[in-house]
Formats: C-alpha cells, structure tokens, sequence
C-alpha cells in the first residue's frame, strides 16, 4: 500500500526537526506540505533528499508556499491553480508520480483562509478571494476528472465542512471558515465525485486537524478539522484507511495543524 500525507506546517524552518522525526517515524510515499513561509531557494530539500525523497515546492517569502515530497520521481503538472494569471500567491503544485499503488496525480493546495469577513461578507476583499479560488479550484478539479486517473488532492482547505468538524461550532459562526458559502463550495467539490477520504471512513466527533495556539485550544481540545484529502472516484475505489496523527501537535513548537494521511492499495 502506499501511504499519502499532508500537513500545514506553519513555517518548514520552524517546524524542521518536527516534519524530519515525523517522515522517519511514519515513512509516507507522498507528503504535501503548505504554508512553508519561504522561497523555493529556501526550502531544505538536501534534508528531505538525504531521507529518500525528491521535492517540488513553490515558495513566498514569509507567507504562503507548497510542496510535495516523494519517493518516486515527480513530473510537474501545475505550479498554480490555473485560472489566476494575475496571482501571485503560492498556494498550488500538482504533479503525477509512479507508486506502487500505480499512477497517481496528487496536489498540494493552501487554500485562502479568508479573513477578516468585515461588517457585510460580499464586501470583504480576503473573504472574495477566498471564494473566487475556490470557484477556480473546482473548475480544475472538474477537469482532472475527465483524466479518469487517480487523483489526490490533498491540504489544507481553510473549511470546516459540517458542526461535526468543530468541537464549538458557534464559536466559529462569524469565521470565514465556517461561512455557508465556504462550507457550500466545499460541497460543490464533494459532489463532482470527489471523495472525502478521512469521512469516508470515520464519523466520530471529536476529530481535529488544527488547534489554534490561543486561550488553550490544545489542551482543551478545542479543535477543528480544515485538512482534507479529496480522492478522485479511481483513488477512492483504493481506498483502504485514513486518519489523522494528534502526536505532532502536542511537541514543543508543533505547528498549529496535525497530520492527516490514508492509504491506498495498488491497482488491480
């Protein structure tokens, strides 16, 4: 089976030691990082090189930046969500590599948080981005599937699906991820044909993949779930498990966000 992981690091330089003992520990095939916070220059590929894998980033300066790590060689397939010329954040790689679960085309996606919403949602510049990105997302997600390959695409979504998803869910009712129009759109990815790989296989509460560094989230638990693998319905049908790692999140200068990975099984 081939393990594939993504986690929102908050700062690779930050976080190194950490992502380094948790890729020796749990040796995943594909890992997709986001919000690395530094150029591509920057990016401590000579580290991941040393443990097996070949990287694929494309980095900002002090915000932003993705990447997909992999044991396999890497072709590249996007280093933007097409449809944004004119954008110059790094939130998006997509690359199709040889596993032996077969081919698979995983993406590695930050997508805006959307914040602050501001006194009336439609006039919020950072809430319009947000949703704009995503209304760009689905349209080239609905375009892989005409591919008919297994596609993973894998990060986090700065949306919290359903209450399921929050340990307080009116606490966040004024965030914008929790707005019906981001939830909605997530949806709208949903019923292309994508599959939810962690909900696919867990419907217990209390399933977190981001607790804020503020007022004790992490000791209380006070989490939500904003990292998701969407599955292609050829990646799904490989489907064998998924779950999320909290171990990360409890280190000294853990990032704010956990792990979350499943496995899929080789293609017959």
């Amino acid at each position: 089976m081939v393990l594939i992981a993504s986690w929102n690091v908050n700062s690779i330089k930050a976080r190194l030691p950490n992502v380094l003992d948790w890729v020796k520990r749990m040796k995943p095939d594909l890992l997709m990082l986001q919000e690395l916070k530094c150029v591509e220059e920057a990016f401590p590929a000579l580290e991941f090189g040393d443990l097996g894998y070949n990287a694929e980033v494309v980095g900002q300066k002090t915000y932003n930046g993705v990447a997909i790590l992999s044991k396999t060689a890497l072709e590249i397939a996007e280093r933007a969500l097409p449809g944004g010329a004119d954008d110059p954040q790094a939130r998006y790689v997509e690359a199709v590599t040889s596993t032996a679960a077969g081919v698979l085309r995983v993406a590695s996606i930050y997508l805006p948080n959307g914040n602050p919403l501001g006194p009336d949602k439609s006039q919020s510049e950072k809430f319009t981005y947000k949703l704009a990105w995503m209304k760009r997302l689905r349209a080239h997600a609905q375009a892989l599937l005409k591919l008919e390959e297994a596609t993973i695409l894998g990060g986090d979504y700065n949306v919290i699906p359903e209450p399921i998803d929050a340990k307080d869910p009116a606490g966040w009712a004024n965030d914008a991820l929790f707005q019906p129009e981001s939830r909605q759109a997530f949806r709208r990815l949903l019923h292309l044909g994508y599959t939810d790989a962690f909900r696919a296989l867990h419907d217990a509460p209390g399933q977190y993949t981001f607790w804020d560094y503020q007022a004790g989230a992490w000791p209380r638990d006070d989490g939500i779930r904003i990292d998701h693998l969407l599955l292609s319905p050829q990646a799904a049908d490989r489907l064998a498990e998924s779950g999320i790692d909290r171990e990360p999140r409890s280190r000294e200068k853990a990032s704010d966000h956990t792990p979350m990975w499943c496995r899929l099984e080789k293609a017959r």
